[in-house]
């Protein structure tokens, strides 16, 4: 399995082999946030993930409203922030520029991803 993130397309395809298996919607960084391009991995997965926002600090629960949702997948991070694929309440936030760098998919769509990968996984981030 290997992931590949189109920023023009907002969508993020998950290739086994070849061969595309499924294509998500998802919502990236929006201007002054993007989203970082390059090659990298899964470093870390969360089942219910809480959330600490990035500007004041404030950490939230693992809920309905967090805006993490109901997964976290981390691919990046320059050991301060982390970014990732995750859940959002906000569903239509997903196809948007949205996000503080992160990528939102719907919550059902990233309870699927989260099954198909592991720490490791390649993910590719292509502008």
């Amino acid at each position: 399995i290997r992931l590949v993130l189109k920023h023009r397309e907002r969508q993020v395809y998950v290739y086994r082999g070849d061969a595309v298996e499924v294509v998500y919607p998802v919502a990236i960084g929006r201007p002054g946030w993007e989203t970082p391009t390059g090659e990298f991995s899964v470093i870390h997965q969360v089942v219910e993930p809480g959330w600490t926002n990035p500007l004041t600090g404030e950490i939230m629960p693992p809920g309905e409203n967090n805006p993490l949702g109901d997964r976290w997948i981390a691919f990046w991070t320059d050991n301060t922030n982390v970014i990732g694929f995750h859940g959002t309440p906000n569903r239509e936030s997903v196809g948007q520029a949205a996000s503080h760098g992160c990528i939102r998919m719907y919550n059902e769509d990233v309870r699927q991803l989260y099954s198909m990968v592991s720490v490791g996984t390649p993910v590719i981030v292509e502008p």
